[in-house]
């Protein structure tokens, strides 16, 4: 009997983490999801990707917490024992993150700390917690952003954390590759979410200014991240390995 593969991904209860969740979902890949507050949103995902076939799960997770990681970690191996009959997953996607203004010459010490500890401190770590259970032959998928290619007023911070994770996705890639564990990245562009609250979906003139700076001329959504991702968790992307793979449908070339 074929046995599903398995896949994480923090953030998976709304956004971008739902979207993938889906697209995963129709690919037979069973799922864990995270989420930080909000589970009755994790429990709509939950069912939706359900419906689908595979089985799925909604775990808490303040990805800003690094210390909560080794017990999540031990609460995430009994969930996969008990729901998957499984020691081992297959896929990780470090998915979670919010948007917080920085700008130049005014940013303040706890915004700088809070958006540090969850777009660069939580993947790497919650990486190192989960790889003892990753398997080998699976693959990471780290979000990163087109902010770390190009600019936007408020956003050093985010865009400059966001490259670093670009850099340590290579080296996971690199240290990983003795394990046939793929790594990459994934930069999406300007996306209709409620992200940053929301402005790109909201704000008709923010759509307009986004649709107007991309070759392809609107705003993405979040299925053009969902199906990227998922297909990097399938057998037909095996020989990408170590990239980043802008999905912005051309944002400021």
């Amino acid at each position: 009997m074929k046995t599903n593969k398995l896949a994480l991904i923090t953030g998976g209860s709304r956004g971008l983490g739902r979207s993938m969740a889906n697209k995963l979902a129709d690919k037979g890949i069973n799922l864990v999801i995270t989420y930080h507050t909000n589970k009755a949103e994790a429990d709509k995902v939950v069912a939706e990707t359900e419906a689908k076939g595979v089985k799925t799960l909604a775990l808490a997770l303040d990805v800003s917490k690094v210390d909560t990681f080794k017990q999540f970690g031990t609460d995430l191996r009994a969930a996969l024992t008990d729901k998957f009959g499984s020691d081992k997953m297959d896929f990780l996607i470090n998915n979670a993150g919010i948007g917080l203004g920085t700008p130049i010459g005014a940013t303040e010490l706890a915004v700088f700390e809070t958006l540090s500890d969850i777009h660069f401190k939580a993947p790497v770590f919650l990486t190192q917690e989960i790889l003892p259970i990753l398997n080998d032959g699976g693959g990471i998928v780290n979000i990163s952003s087109g902010l770390a290619r190009f600019t936007a007023p408020g956003y050093s911070v985010y865009g400059s954390l966001k490259a670093g994770i670009e850099q340590y996705t290579r080296y996971l890639a690199s240290e990983l590759g003795t394990r046939q564990i793929r790594a990459n990245c994934v930069a999406p562009g300007a996306i209709e979410t409620d992200f940053g609250g929301g402005a790109v979906r909201d704000n008709a003139d923010y759509n307009k200014m986004i649709a107007n700076a991309t070759a392809l001329g609107r705003a993405g959504l979040p299925d053009d991240i969902g199906d990227v991702v998922a297909f990097l968790c399938t057998d037909e992307s095996r020989w990408i390995n170590g990239q980043r793979i802008e999905v912005s449908g051309g944002a400021n070339l």
